[in-house]
This record gives structure tokens, sequence and C-alpha cells, in this order.
């Protein structure tokens, strides 16, 4: 009889069966991790592209005479960036805490803080004196870190609508009840990573 329930409820079920309950990451987290990997792979064929034509092609010096980068706003930037993965980590760990004031003012401060980086870029953009179509180092330049600001403007994206909910008290302590944070905070902590490696790689070598 109780295999006869089963089989007539597997019958009624469409689509694919439910994720296990019992697996120690959630479909959620799990779901951002594997985009983060493929980011990766698309941040890698950029840097590909950087280092085959900066070594293999030699394309002489880096950037080209009479090219100059920003380097201390860029430093000053990077900073700010940096700070935010903190905000971020404030946020959640308020979050996890039952610390709403706490969570809703990490939350704030980090999507101030992200917002001043690209404002900060964009700015850098105007003033640079060459475009992406003047010389390979400007495209690989413009390349690279405008495909991290377009991460960047996803990640505010995603804090504003966690800044929202949070503000209408939609978060709490357990884990299933901040993964409102926990995801856009995954996602933002990648979003610093990957612009150390680029500052350092466009900027510093």
């Amino acid at each position: 009889m109780e295999s006869a329930a089963v089989a007539a409820e597997q019958a009624h079920h469409h689509g694919p069966p439910e994720a296990n309950k019992s697996s120690s990451i959630d479909r959620q987290t799990l779901g951002i991790l594997i985009f983060i990997v493929s980011e990766v792979m698309l941040f890698g064929a950029f840097f590909a592209s950087y280092f085959f034509l900066r070594v293999v092609a030699g394309e002489g010096p880096w950037p080209p005479e009479g090219l100059e980068l920003p380097k201390a706003v860029a430093g000053v930037n990077t900073a700010i960036l940096i700070s935010s993965s903190f905000t971020m980590h404030w946020a959640l760990e308020g979050a996890r805490r039952n610390n709403r004031r706490a969570m809703q003012m990490g939350l704030a401060v980090t999507l101030l803080l992200g917002a001043t980086f690209l404002f900060i870029q964009i700015n850098e953009y105007i003033h640079l004196g060459f475009s992406a179509r003047d010389t390979a180092f400007g495209s690989i330049f413009y390349g690279l870190t405008g495909l991290h600001g377009a991460h960047v403007f996803v990640g505010l994206t995603l804090l504003a609508f966690a800044n929202i909910r949070a503000w209408r008290g939609h978060f709490g302590p357990k884990a299933e009840d901040h993964l409102g944070v926990e995801v856009p905070g995954i996602y933002w902590h990648f979003v610093d990573v990957m612009w150390i490696i680029v500052f350092t790689t466009v900027y510093i070598l």
C-alpha cells in the first residue's frame, strides 16, 4: 500500500527531483559559487590576452610611452573596495547574531563604498586621455577594468535589493533566513578579490 502511494506521488511529480535536503551547502549558495567559477574563466580569457600581448607578442612598454595611469587614485579606490568587504562581513555577522542595526548599517555602507568606487572609476575613464581604440594596451585596459566595473554594477544591484529587504525586516538569524545577505556577500567578495588581481596586473606590474 505504501509503495503504491509513493508511485502515485512520483507519477504526479513533474520536473527534476528535489535537491537533497541533507546537503551541507544550500542551493542558492551552490548556484552563486558555480556562477563565480564561470566568471573566473571569463576573466581568465582577458588575462590570457593581456599576458600574450605584453609578453609573447612583445608590444613594447606597458603602458606605452606617453600614457600614464593614475596609480595613486587607483590605489585609493582599491582601499575603498577592500573596505567594503569588511562592511559586508559586518552586515552578515549582524544578520547571524540577530543584530538588525549592524546588518542594516553594514549593507548601507557597503553599497555606498561600492558606488563610490564605481564613480571614481568612471571619472578616471573621463580623464585618462586615451580610448580602447588607440592601442592594444588601451583595449586590454578598458576590457579588464570595464568588465570588472560591470560586475561591480551587478553587485550594487544585488546590494540594493538586500538593503531594501533588510530595512523591511526580511532577514533573521537562521541560516535559511539570511541567504539574501550571504549570497550577495559571496559575490561581492569575489568582485573585491578580482579587482585586487586586476589592479596588481594592470596598474602595478
